[in-house]
């Protein structure tokens, strides 16, 4: 809501929300106006956009850039200022540790969060598995090729950057690519669904972590305004993002690192399923936990009266919990964070850190495909961990 001059929130008519300007960053904006202006049809909004650090290099993998909060330093900046009330993000993108005095004020509900196969025209009838040996598959992700790289060893996974328009126009106007694989959310918030040939389960590549969910980050001192926001916060999608979170806080993973999970939601249970993998896919650690939703004796969130949301002294990994639900979102943090450290006890620390090492051996260039030189793969091969690893 619209701050004083101390950055804190007044009642106000008008809510700023920033925002990215790209389209698929505005779109979701937009839908989390909409939530909010259904809930509340008095206010009136204004979306603010900007670019960000990682809107602007665009000759580097995002892995190779080296920072945590590439597409969100510039929005958080303009939060802290005072100059927007709220800030909607792609929960993927966001750190798992947040600047002080900022929160995520909800979660909305997830859209769906695996990865899709966009297909070159010339194969739109083929699958991953039937393409020619030695195609080449576009990816900014060090996760997806690193899964792909060990199911797939015949194709060949290349860095492409750019917001959605710009990669699909690199895919369809040239040779270079025969598929791109995406986040199914955004291709599906676009309205482009139908160039989506294959979705890719759990077996073949597992997600993000936050992929396909929207966060909405405030002030945490700004109560008006997480009042608001509470309003549209989606349990299910809130505790899958904990757990999440939690996760890969433990395991200090990132864009350089291929941490992934699997998150199945019930009434019942929380079933969370994480793995690391070294870069070239050849290493893996693959381990799921659950945990109940409903304790005998413990009162359900459904039976908590309605509270306002005030200043918070408690979150998890950043995000403010749904009132009444404290304990199980409780829970479900333990539960990331055993699961990661169950990884650990294995030796997920030496994968990550070894492609920590392949990263930071690459020197930056113009071209972000281009191979490592003869003197980087020695060096990595120094890198490289030893040890039993464990497969799903």
């Amino acid at each position: 809501m619209a701050a004083n001059g101390n950055g804190c929130a007044q009642n106000s008519a008008l809510i700023r929300i920033g925002s990215r300007d790209s389209e698929l960053a505005k779109k979701q904006t937009y839908m989390v106006r909409d939530a909010l202006q259904k809930v509340h049809p008095k206010l009136e909004f204004d979306i603010i956009t900007m670019k960000t650090k990682g809107d602007k290099i665009l000759n580097l993998a995002l892995s190779k850039i080296g920072s945590k909060s590439l597409f969100t330093k510039e929005l958080e900046m303009a939060l802290e200022e005072g100059q927007v009330d709220m800030v909607v993000h792609s929960l993927k993108d966001l750190p798992t540790t947040l600047p002080d005095g900022l929160v995520i004020g909800c979660v909305s509900e997830r859209e769906d969060p695996r990865d899709a196969v966009i297909m070159h025209p010339k194969h739109t009838t083929a699958s991953l598995a039937s393409l020619p040996n030695d195609s080449v598959i576009g990816t900014s992700s060090v996760r997806r090729a690193a899964q792909l790289k060990r199911k797939f060893p015949n194709l060949r996974f290349e860095s492409v950057r750019g917001n959605l328009n710009t990669r699909l126009r690199k895919l369809d106007t040239a040779d270079d690519y025969a598929a791109l694989i995406l986040a199914a959310a955004g291709v599906l918030r676009m309205g482009w669904a139908d160039r989506i040939s294959q979705y890719l389960g759990e077996d073949e590549c597992m997600h993000a972590v936050g992929q396909g969910a929207l966060a909405v980050e405030c002030r945490e001192e700004d109560s008006p305004t997480l009042d608001l926001l509470a309003a549209i916060a989606h349990p299910s999608t809130t505790i899958a993002a904990i757990a999440e979170r939690a996760l890969m806080r433990t395991l200090e993973g990132g864009c350089s690192a291929p941490v992934a999970v699997h998150t199945k939601v019930t009434e019942e249970s929380l079933s969370l399923k994480g793995g690391v993998w070294s870069l070239d896919g050849t290493e893996q650690l693959v381990h799921s936990m659950s945990t109940p939703l409903k304790i005998k004796g413990e009162a359900s969130s459904k039976e908590e009266p309605k509270a306002k949301v005030t200043k918070t002294s408690m979150t998890y990994c950043g995000i403010v919990p749904p009132c009444g639900m404290e304990q199980i979102m409780g829970r479900v943090h333990d539960l990331g964070k055993s699961l990661a450290q169950e990884l650990l006890d294995q030796g997920a620390e030496k994968i990550l850190q070894a492609a920590k090492a392949q990263n930071d051996a690459h020197t930056p260039t113009t071209n972000p495909n281009m191979p490592p030189s003869k003197a980087v793969l020695e060096e990595v091969s120094k890198a490289k961990p030893t040890g039993h690893w464990i497969s799903p």
